[in-house]
C-alpha cells in the first residue's frame, strides 16, 4: 500500500512515524513545497519518496490513500488537487465531444455535435456550479445572469458554425443548472443550524466567482473546479469547531 502525506511538516512527521510503526511495509509518498522538509523526510527513514507537488507525486507513485497534514486554510485546495476535479471533469467533457464529433453528409455539423458542444460549453465548469448553488442557498441570481449573458453571445457563435443543435443545449441547461439550484434551495433551510453556516459558504462562494472572473479576462488560468470543495467545508467547521 502506498500512502500519499500532504505536508511534511511536524504534523505530516509524526503522521508518516506511526505508519510506520503500525505497518513498515507501507510506503510513504511525501509532498511538500519546501526542499529542506521533503530531504529531511527521506532522510529520517519517514517518507519512501518525496515530491514538490500532488500531481507529481500522483503521476509517479499512485497513492492508494492520502493525508492532509496542511494548515486548515488550504484542505480545500489539496482535497481538490487530489480528486482532480477539474481535470476528470475537463477529460469527461474532451471524451463526450470526440464520441459525437462527426459531420452530416453536406459537410455540415450534426446535430448531436452542435448539442454536445454547446451543453459541455454552458453546462461544465465551476461557473455553472458556484452560480447554482448560489442561487440556490441565498436567492442571489445575479452569477447566473452574467453566466446567461455570456452563454447568449456564445450560441450565437456557435450556432453560425454548428446549427440549430445549439438551440437544444437549453434543456442541458435547465436540468442541470435549475436541477442544482433546486437541490441547494431544499438542503438550505438544513444548514440554518448554527446561522454561520450559509454566510461562510457564501463567502467561499464569492472567492470562486473572484477566480473566475480574473482567469475570464485572462489574468490567471486557475483551475477553480478543484476549489469548489471548499464551498462544503464550512458545513463541518462550523458545526464541529
Amino acid at each position: 500500500m502506498k500512502l500519499l502525506i500532504v505536508g511534511l511538516g511536524s504534523m505530516g512527521k509524526r503522521r508518516a512515524r506511526l505508519t510506520k510503526g503500525i505497518d513498515t511495509a507501507i510506503q510513504i509518498v511525501g509532498v511538500d513545497t519546501a526542499e529542506g522538509r521533503r530531504v529531511e523526510a527521506k532522510n529520517l527513514g519517514l517518507a519512501d519518496a518525496a515530491y514538490a507537488t500532488i500531481a507529481e507525486a500522483v503521476a509517479a507513485e499512485h497513492p492508494d490513500a492520502a493525508l492532509v497534514c496542511t494548515a486548515p486554510l488550504s484542505h480545500a485546495a489539496v482535497i481538490g488537487e487530489l480528486l482532480d476535479l477539474d481535470g476528470h471533469l475537463n477529460r469527461f467533457a474532451e471524451g463526450l465531444e470526440r464520441k459525437f464529433r462527426k459531420t452530416g453528409g453536406n459537410g455540415k455539423a450534426s446535430l448531436a455535435e452542435g448539442f454536445v458542444t454547446a451543453s459541455l460549453v454552458f453546462c461544465v465548469g465551476a461557473m455553472t456550479i458556484v452560480g447554482a448553488l448560489n442561487d440556490g442557498l441565498t436567492g442571489d441570481h445575479q452569477m447566473l445572469f452574467t453566466k446567461a449573458t455570456l452563454d447568449f453571445v456564445s450560441s450565437i457563435v456557435f450556432a453560425s458554425s454548428l446549427g440549430v443543435g445549439v438551440l437544444m443545449a437549453a434543456a442541458a441547461v435547465f436540468v442541470i443548472q435549475g436541477g442544482i439550484a433546486c437541490l441547494a434551495s431544499l438542503v438550505a433551510p438544513l444548514l440554518q443550524t448554527p446561522a454561520s453556516v450559509i454566510p461562510e459558504m457564501v463567502v467561499v462562494g464569492s472567492v470562486l466567482i473572484l477566480g473566475l472572473s480574473l482567469n475570464l479576462i485572462g489574468v490567471t488560468k486557475l483551475k477553480v473546479m478543484n476549489y469548489v470543495p471548499a464551498i462544503f467545508l464550512p458545513i463541518l467547521l462550523c458545526r464541529f469547531l
